[in-house]
């Protein structure tokens, strides 16, 4: 599999729809988005970012950054790697217009003496979605991608054996939490705990499972653990709240923000 290292740091289904002015109702997350959306074209390029600057449309230097979708489908599943943990995330989300914009890492703190990696996690934009909010509104810029029904996916892998599912619950319920309420000024508990229930003990969590987080169209975010949707809600609150951990303005991964800005801007040049 070919890979292209970055120069940076780059069993029930839970289904809830949540909204401030409705109760949940219980449906399927494929029936509903495929009530809400139509079929989207497929059509990718790499996304890579260099250093910072104030210039939105400054040129990507590394040649690799705007290989064409021939070029891609030539050299068969291209991936890219962080640098700092050694995971390979593909270019493109199979059978999708999705691509990787950055990568980051997670860290948290081991009883306040050190930081150590929890998870590498790469972050997709819908090229399609990003063009054509950039027809709409002469220009795009993360925030706008944050705030409007853009399809995002960030993809996580952990790369440390000390994590438990409980400890994911519990560190999204602190994290998504603090964000609904800053975004809301009210708790949110029932659409919080709706999320967090998602991640049910029965799910093992070793070194190397993948959790893939997506906004689909309607604002539905859909949760897998290795391949297997385990929970759809509705909810455009809950969806900003999320992302805003990674794109937003404190995000986990300072750098794999200014990623992602320039990864929206290979987007827009190819």
């Amino acid at each position: 599999m070919p890979s292209l290292r970055f120069p940076f740091s780059f069993p029930n289904q839970a289904n809830l729809n949540l909204n401030k002015s409705r109760p949940p109702t219980t449906t399927t997350c494929s029936y509903a988005i495929a009530a809400a959306i139509s079929t989207v074209g497929v059509g990718i390029c790499i996304a890579t970012a260099s250093k910072k600057t104030n210039t939105w449309f400054r040129p990507l230097s590394p040649g690799w950054a705007t290989m064409s979708l021939s070029e891609a489908s030539q050299s068969g599943s291209v991936t890219s790697v962080d640098s700092k943990t050694g995971v390979e995330f593909p270019i493109v989300m199979d059978g999708t217009s999705r691509r990787l914009v950055g990568i980051g890492v997670r860290k948290k703190s081991l009883f306040g003496l050190k930081n150590i990696d929890v998870y590498a996690f790469g972050v997709y934009a819908d090229s399609d979605d990003v063009r054509k909010l950039k027809e709409r509104n002469g220009g795009v810029s993360v925030g706008d991608v944050l705030d409007e029904d853009v399809g995002i996916t960030v993809k996580l892998q952990i790369v440390t054996g000390r994590l438990s599912i409980k400890s994911v619950r519990n560190a999204f319920e602190e994290s998504v939490g603090n964000r609904l309420k800053k975004f809301s000024q009210l708790d949110n508990k029932e659409l919080l705990q709706g999320f967090t229930s998602i991640f049910k003990d029965e799910y093992k969590i070793p070194r190397g499972t993948q959790i893939e987080l997506s906004r689909e169209k309607g604002q539905f975010l859909k949760t897998k653990i290795d391949g297997k949707e385990v929970g759809c809600i509705q909810s455009k609150l809950l969806c900003r709240s999320l992302f805003d951990l990674y794109i937003g303005d404190d995000p986990f991964d300072t750098k794999a923000k200014e990623d992602v800005e320039f990864g929206i801007v290979s987007i827009l040049q190819d």
